[in-house]
């Protein structure tokens, strides 16, 4: 029972992250640079300011969505083996004998389910809701 309560946890707190990783950092670093920003004009140097925070900010998120799929794979017991990604692998590989298909891990899913709505969401707001700013 306790480790299914962890694994919700770490589910959960994947989806924070993951969530942070796409709207929380980005708003930040622009919250952050327009407290920078001195006058309506915009400067490089808040462009600059703009652009570290955000660096910043996503290098601390994927960070902690490392250390989040690591404690996640230790509650659940995968093994943690070097993946190699699709496009890297040969086309030998592609073989049925050779091919095992490798479902998502809980971490994967966890990782991508909040990215899939904020897309939907997005395309929808620029595409029927956002209006046309030329003319």
């Amino acid at each position: 029972m306790r480790t299914y309560v962890v694994r919700i946890l770490l589910a959960g707190l994947t989806a924070v992250l993951a969530i942070n990783l796409w709207t929380g950092a980005p708003l930040f670093a622009i919250w952050v640079g327009s407290r920078v920003q001195k006058g309506t004009g915009l400067t490089m140097s808040t462009v600059l300011v703009v652009m570290v925070v955000l660096a910043a900010c996503v290098s601390t998120l994927v960070f902690a969505l490392s250390r989040v799929e690591a404690a996640y794979k230790t509650v659940t017991g995968q093994e943690t083996q070097r993946r190699t990604s699709p496009w890297l692998r040969s086309m030998r590989g592609e073989r049925p004998e050779l091919a095992h298909q490798q479902g998502l891990t809980g971490f994967e899913t966890g990782l991508a389910a909040p990215l899939v709505p904020g897309v939907v969401a997005f395309e929808g707001w620029f595409f029927f809701f956002a209006g046309s700013s030329i003319g």
